[in-house]
């Protein structure tokens, strides 16, 4: 079925749970909050997720995101326990998350339109519209959310000074 190998199937079924995590937190907090129970089935389904891509990826290129995936992601959960980084902890924190989630979903939805539906995938070339505007909307996503983040933080620093 999709013409997926058994370690491919390890590699998907161990860091889908990542999207459903990552979705309830950016939902309910507005980011990915490192210490919450969301937070580590995330952080463990990207570790997953990210080791096992050395074992089924064809492309360089997914051995590159893997890698910054990882670095991202020990970044982003490890800032929180520096100290002397004050305010800026977070706002590093928030967006380092969100750059895993974004490295998460680009060869998530480029695979899924590769391979879906099955036998007839709707891209069959990394050039097709379909998966360049796909791909152009995540990074669209990324740029907005990540905006709409730091001005949210922005502001709840404002409220905590006044």
């Amino acid at each position: 079925m999709f013409d997926i190998s058994p370690l491919g199937w390890l590699h998907t079924l161990g860091s889908l749970p990542a999207i459903p995590a990552a979705a309830y937190m950016f939902a309910r907090h507005g980011r990915i909050v490192p210490r919450s129970t969301a937070g580590a089935v995330y952080f463990a389904a990207m570790v997953i997720g990210s080791l096992t891509v050395f074992l089924v990826a064809k492309q360089p290129v997914s051995y590159a995101i893997a890698i910054i995936t990882l670095l991202l992601l020990f970044a982003g959960y490890g800032i929180g326990s520096l100290q002397g980084i004050g305010r800026a902890g977070v706002y590093i924190e928030t967006i380092c998350l969100s750059l895993t989630a974004f490295l998460l979903m680009l060869p998530t939805v480029t695979e899924t339109l590769r391979r879906v539906p099955d036998g007839h995938p709707l891209v069959t070339d990394l050039t097709s519209p379909l998966l360049l505007g796909s791909q152009a909307s995540l990074l669209l996503a990324l740029l907005i959310g990540l905006t709409i983040q730091i001005l949210y933080l922005r502001r709840q620093r404002a409220i905590s000074l006044a």
